[in-house]
């Protein structure tokens, strides 16, 4: 029957992923199930999305309770779990204005246009160009793919748009050099996912802050990752005594139901006026249920405060496997973002874990990427490191 429902997949469906040969049926908190019948602790919750586990209750009520009242009407109308979302937003956060959209792509597309807007509004057309990352990653939209800071993801697409300069990552005098009279913004994430959760250097974005003030720059954070808890503060600038001038979220904001959401400073945001921007299915009654109840439980449910501890322990026992074994480079991260850096193949290694009943992910070919809900616990935390050492010792072994 398995094998059924992946031909049927690999014929229907365009073949833009390269996946795993599980089909799986149904979620609990950090467990997932196959159609065989097979359990997998998540280590990856939809990428960085459930941040509450699969199947949270009390985010299925709110789904369930919205669901029979309103759905969808448009952003033609105000609608009341969209107004109180964004207020809890504002109030939770630096900005003053939100604006919903389906994705981190196109809350990424909304800020590169507010960026730009902002300037020809002030009278500065010419500043168009806004300064990214190398390594980096802000979508698959056309501008958010030119924006990216890696070639691969880029190739066969040329050609790109134009207006992006893409620099170093955590080099300062780079991002000077790069400024010029075109130049309105830098665009960057705060720490980078998909890039191999590489960490902003200490002082790096305090220094961002005070050299685009300088400049008269805006800076973007590309939170689609990092935020709604993931770093163990609901936002990861937070953890860097600055803030940015606009923000987007989504992957976790819904808790898996396609929810973007751009964050401005007033000033700023004053230069999306009606018509200038628009998303039909941007914050609808029913996933602004869902987010809203979702925020409230990262508070009342010490879902935070569970990152930031159970985080810690689980970047403990993974530098216990970096003193064992000599082929992991790094471990990196913060809260639960974490990253294992090989010098050898990572893809096999994700397997060798699927097999155990463990999912968990890699970027960049040889990054092990942790990036479980928010809800795991240490013993669930012990297991892996157990699967993860003894893959790894058959790793050592073929390697010698």
């Amino acid at each position: 029957m398995t094998n059924d429902f992946m031909e049927t997949a690999d014929r229907v469906m365009a073949a833009t992923y390269n996946r795993f040969p599980i089909v799986l049926t149904r979620g609990d908190g950090c467990t997932l199930y196959d159609a065989k019948g097979r359990t997998y602790t998540d280590f990856v919750a939809g990428i960085a999305v459930c941040n509450l586990g699969h199947a949270h209750p009390r985010v299925a009520e709110a789904v369930a309770d919205q669901a029979r009242r309103l759905v969808h009407v448009s952003n033609l109308y105000y609608t009341m779990p969209q107004i109180a979302l964004a207020e809890w937003l504002v109030e939770h956060s630096f900005a003053d204005r939100v604006f919903f959209c389906n994705s981190g792509a196109e809350a990424n597309e909304a800020a590169i246009k507010l960026a730009r807007k902002y300037f020809k509004d002030r009278g500065a057309p010419e500043r168009f160009r806004i300064i990214t990352m190398e390594g980096s990653f802000h979508g698959r939209t056309m501008a958010t793919l030119s924006a990216t800071g890696q070639a691969k993801i880029k190739k066969g697409f040329e050609p790109l748009l134009d207006g992006f300069d893409i620099v170093p990552f955590n080099d300062l005098e780079a991002i000077r050099s790069a400024i010029t009279g075109e130049t309105c913004a830098v665009m960057l994430e705060p720490i980078q996912g998909e890039g191999g959760v590489r960490c902003p250097a200490p002082g790096y974005l305090e220094g961002l802050r005070k050299l685009c003030d300088e400049e008269g720059l805006l800076i973007v954070f590309d939170e689609v990752q990092t935020g709604m808890g993931r770093t163990g503060k609901l936002f990861a600038y937070e953890h860097f005594g600055m803030v940015p001038d606009i923000m987007t979220l989504a992957k976790a904001l819904a808790n898996g139901l396609p929810m973007g959401a751009m964050l401005a400073k007033e000033e700023v945001a004053a230069s999306f006026t009606p018509g200038s921007h628009a998303s039909t299915f941007g914050g609808t009654p029913l996933v602004s249920a869902a987010a809203l109840r979702v925020v409230k439980i990262l508070l009342e449910e010490g879902v935070l405060r569970n990152c930031e501890k159970v985080g810690q322990y689980f970047k403990d026992r993974l530098l216990e496997l970096k003193s064992k074994y000599s082929f992991i480079q790094e471990v990196r991260g913060k809260g639960l973002l974490l990253g294992l850096d090989l010098s050898c193949d990572g893809v096999s290694i994700v397997k060798a874990c699927m097999e155990r009943g463990f999912l968990i992910n890699c970027t960049q070919e040889h990054i092990l990427r942790f990036i479980p809900p928010l809800i795991i616990q240490e013993a669930q935390i012990d297991s892996l490191i157990v699967c993860l050492d003894n893959v790894f010792e058959e790793t050592a072994g073929k390697r010698l």
